[in-house]
């Protein structure tokens, strides 16, 4: 924008510069013209007396040269005697002596001036003045050269200026795309000083007013989701007090598990919508599955006081076995089957714990969801030299439309959330998801996490063993 600006203030300038240069160049050349011819005539006019009182030859000579210092001046007496070098053409002289007629007129070389003159005994003498071409130009090219100087003067001033403008406005305006930027990539705080013309102003007071809407918006979704998980700890006091009555039963100690389980994920839930508002690589605050809420990293690359921010990061491996022995209480209580496979390789992605443990849930949700009870299904998380593959598959009656249980909403009596989810935390790491028919029959859903930068170039030994588990259907 900056140099467009310029360039226009440098193209109307000119123009404008140019629609004056060229009249007044030719009204400097005229005028000089002009002023060269008249002088001449005058010098012939003032000799014109001097005749008519003498024609001595000496006392002519000495009046010319006293009018013309250049010794232009040329007399013609009637006796066919001239005093000085005449550059008048023969004609020309015969017309003004006999037709006793002034002429003015260009000749080549310059201007001749031809002024009669009837001395006594009508006899006629003329007096020549001749103006060389030099003299008809004398000073135009040095006006020519001001006139220049000053269009390029007022030029350059006003391309000066167009450009201290624009450098104003490309200034507001990259401001205000810096500040959308950083406002997309979760620094809530971020806030622009109106600057630049009033169009300018104005977007930056809405994009503030904008930022404070937004921050306040957020805040009372949190809190709403707070609040909202705080209502669940009344029924959960029930269930643990039913798990107490239940003392002494079998299923006293997994239903306590269960509860015990519930109470910390709802803990968790609530305590990072209590955290300052601040975004994840997946667009949510990140927590540790065990120190709890952890500040976010903002466009400026610091978390608050305490210092730096750095990527999160998690093994793969030790959240799916977590979240795993979590499902596989419920999946003994539904007589399913379920075998985890992991890898003994590191399994660490740009992730968080949250983000992963999002994952897998989704994922082994989906099979209690849409699977009936009694369905086996099988877990398995496998590393490969640039990713970290995280596979689901179950014996049900599988995916019939696979591209289309990516979309939300789109499947019939699913929202499409959970796949969604899975799918945008691979992508966070710049990997995949695909899903298919797995060989027992059901869904078999892959999803691919790109490996933490510092282990992309590593890979574990050949040939590791991996750490496996399983959860046999009751009977």
């Amino acid at each position: 924008m900056r140099r467009s600006l310029a360039g226009v203030a440098l193209a109307v300038t000119s123009m404008v510069a140019l629609s004056f240069l060229i009249p007044l160049g030719a009204l400097v050349m005229s005028l000089v013209k002009e002023q060269s011819v008249t002088a001449a005539e005058q010098r012939a006019a003032a000799l014109a007396p001097v005749l008519t009182l003498t024609t001595d030859p000496s006392a002519l000579r000495e009046s010319a040269a006293g009018l013309d210092e250049a010794e232009h001046l040329v007399i013609h007496l009637p006796d066919a005697q001239s005093l000085g070098d005449s550059q008048a053409p023969v004609k020309l002289l015969e017309r003004a002596q006999q037709g006793r007629e002034s002429i003015s007129q260009k000749t080549p070389g310059g201007w001749i001036c031809l002024q009669p003159v009837v001395l006594p005994g009508d006899r006629v003498a003329v007096i020549e003045n001749f103006v060389p071409d030099e003299e008809l130009t004398r000073g135009v090219k040095a006006s020519w050269a001001v006139m220049l100087l000053l269009a390029i003067g007022l030029v350059g001033g006003s391309v000066l200026v167009a450009d201290r403008l624009g450098a104003k406005v490309v200034r507001s305006s990259k401001k205000l795309a810096q500040a959308s930027h950083t406002l997309g990539q979760g620094n809530l705080d971020t806030r622009v000083e109106p600057m630049g013309p009033k169009e300018l102003r104005d977007a930056g007071v809405a994009f503030n007013a904008m930022a404070h809407r937004m921050t306040e918006l957020l805040a009372i979704e949190r809190e709403l989701v707070a609040d909202l998980s705080h209502r669940l700890r009344t029924p959960l006091t029930a269930l643990h007090l039913a798990s107490e009555r239940m003392a002494g039963t079998p299923e006293s100690a997994r239903v306590e598990a269960a509860v015990h389980a519930l109470e910390s994920e709802l803990q968790a839930i609530i305590a990072a919508a209590r955290t300052p508002l601040a975004v994840g690589p997946m667009g949510h605050g990140m927590r540790s599955a065990e120190t709890g809420p952890i500040p976010q990293a903002t466009a400026t690359g610091s978390t608050g006081p305490t210092g730096p921010s750095e990527c999160p990061r998690s093994e793969v491996a030790d959240v799916v076995r977590r979240r795993t022995a979590f499902w596989a209480v419920l999946a003994e209580q539904q007589d399913r089957a379920c075998s985890l496979d992991l890898t003994q390789e590191p399994t660490a992605v740009s992730l968080s714990d949250d983000d992963i443990a999002a994952v897998v849930d989704a994922l082994i949700g989906n099979v209690f969801s849409h699977t009936p009870p009694g369905t086996a299904f099988a877990v398995r998380v496998a590393r490969t030299a640039q990713a970290v593959e995280l596979v689901v598959e179950d014996s049900g009656p599988g995916i019939p439309e696979p591209d289309r249980a990516l979309s939300r909403g789109s499947s019939t009596g699913s929202s499409g959330l959970g796949l969604d989810i899975a799918r945008r935390a691979a992508a966070v790491t710049g990997g995949s998801m695909r899903i298919a028919h797995a060989p027992r029959g059901g869904a078999h859903i892959t999803v691919v996490f790109a490996l933490a930068p510092s282990l992309r170039s590593e890979r574990g030994p050949r040939g590791s063993r991996r750490r496996a588990g399983w959860w046999p259907r009751k009977r």
